[in-house]
Parts: C-alpha cells; sequence; structure tokens
C-alpha cells in the first residue's frame, strides 16, 4: 500500500469528507461511551481527519489539551487552525514519550501496520495513560467484497486485520487492561453507485495490494460493471443496498501511576 496514495487521497477528499462520514460519526459516539472515568490532561487524536472527534473530546473534557494529528494536509486544515495540530504519520509520531494521558484514534488504523501503530501509541502515552482506539475488521463491505468476486483479479477491499491482531499488538508494546468489543454496523444505500460515490468521498478508493494484484488501474466493462450490480442489488431489502462494517472497539492502559 503506497502511503503517498494515500495521503493524496485523503488530501483530496478533505473539503467534502463530512458530507459522507456518517460511519465515522457514529464510531466516534460508540468509542466515547467506552471510555472509563478518567480526567485526562492531555489528549492525542491520532488520525483526526477533519476533527469530528476533537469537538467530542473537547466537551467531554473542557480542561484538556487536545492535540490534532494527521498525515494528510488537507484534513488538518479541514479540523481548524484554532487546535494544536501536527502532520504526522500514526506510525512515526514528531512527538515526545509519555506526553499524554488519553491516546484517541477512531478509523484510522486499518490503514496503518497495527503493531507499528500501537506502539507508538504505547510510547507517547504517559503512565497510567489510556488508550481508545477503533478499526475495521474482516467481514468489512462483505458485500462490496462478493460482487465483485471473480470479476477480475484486483482488490476492491482492504484485508483489515483481525481483532485479535490489535489485541496482540497492545500486549506486545506493554499495555495492560485490554479490551477489545466487536460491532457489526450495517448502513443504507440507494444504489451501488451512490455505495461507491461514498467510499470515494471518503478517500477509501484506494487499495492495499494484498496477495493479488492491487488497486484496478482503469474502468471496469459494461459487462461486469452489470454483472457486479445485479449481484448486489441481491441484496436490496426495504431499506436500500446494505453495507455491513465490522468495527473493533479496543481500550487499554498503559501500566503506571
Amino acid at each position: 500500500m503506497s502511503k503517498q496514495a494515500i495521503r493524496r487521497s485523503f488530501d483530496r477528499a478533505a473539503p467534502r469528507y463530512d458530507s459522507a462520514a456518517a460511519l465515522q460519526r457514529q464510531v466516534c459516539e460508540l468509542l466515547l461511551a467506552r471510555l472509563p472515568e478518567i480526567r485526562p490532561t492531555s489528549i492525542l487524536d491520532a488520525g483526526c481527519g477533519t476533527g469530528y472527534a476533537l469537538g467530542l473530546l473537547e466537551r467531554r473534557w473542557p480542561e484538556a489539551c487536545v492535540v490534532a494529528a494527521d498525515f494528510a494536509p488537507g484534513m488538518l486544515r479541514e479540523a481548524g487552525r484554532d487546535r494544536p495540530r501536527v502532520c504526522a504519520d500514526v506510525e512515526a509520531l514528531p512527538i515526545a514519550s509519555a506526553s499524554f494521558d488519553l491516546y484517541w484514534s477512531s478509523l484510522a488504523f486499518q490503514w496503518c501496520d497495527p503493531a507499528r501503530a500501537v506502539a507508538e501509541a504505547a510510547r507517547v502515552l504517559a503512565p497510567g495513560g489510556q488508550l481508545a482506539i477503533s478499526s475495521l475488521a474482516p467481514g468489512t463491505l462483505a458485500e462490496l467484497d462478493e460482487a465483485f468476486a471473480g470479476i477480475d483479479g484486483h482488490d476492491h477491499v482492504l484485508a483489515f486485520a483481525a481483532p485479535d491482531t490489535l489485541a496482540k499488538a497492545c500486549t506486545a508494546s506493554g499495555l495492560g487492561d485490554i479490551d477489545v468489543e466487536q460491532r457489526r454496523l450495517c448502513l443504507r444505500h440507494a444504489n451501488l453507485a451512490t455505495l461507491l460515490r461514498g467510499l470515494k468521498t471518503l478517500g477509501a478508493n484506494q487499495i492495499g495490494a494484498g496477495n493479488h494484484q492491487g488497486r484496478r488501474p482503469g474502468l471496469l466493462g459494461r459487462r461486469a460493471w452489470s454483472a457486479i450490480e445485479a449481484r448486489y442489488e441481491a441484496r436490496r431489502d426495504a431499506a436500500g443496498l446494505p453495507a455491513t462494517y465490522e468495527v473493533m472497539l479496543c481500550r487499554a492502559r498503559k501500566p503506571g501511576s
């Protein structure tokens, strides 16, 4: 997966991102609800996107210093200039160790190496600090994956890490009190084109290479597209076309005072 391509994709998506970010907002609310009663004075939002979670965190802990971090400059611009910000990769944060009481990251880790990203999270957490991460698990967009199955040799859905991969990364990084919960969320769309347009608006049109040939370089033919649409339409219900997201909510704590 090319980080440069992902950065460019999210940069382009930033001005329109919020118009299609219903899932992102819902997951932020779920992750916040699972946090224990803590009183952080310093919070890092790693992979902050356009900053929806920043407002949630600032309202819950108005006395805390909340720092926004994202590796797409366009996202940081949308997040607001009146907040502390750092343009950085969550796998290599230019931040001193033991700097934050709460490390928060919602729906950014699916684009990362979980072991590296969690190790960095553990490093910048102060002793006794809390980790809160949401990411996506295998089974996400299964309907889309199955609709494209056999059409070509390219990947059309990311290869998501399993929940135990995130838990093991926390253990390997020295974190404790680890709790990983999986939730299934289902959004509905008017048609397949609307679903794909929404994913593009979110910058999620950069697909990892996995074990196949990576992202398709050109457009599908009319016959292939018709077959994909027909497969997906077979899943339609009264509310529309379903798109399933397997969401991981992970909490952990860094040992210490």
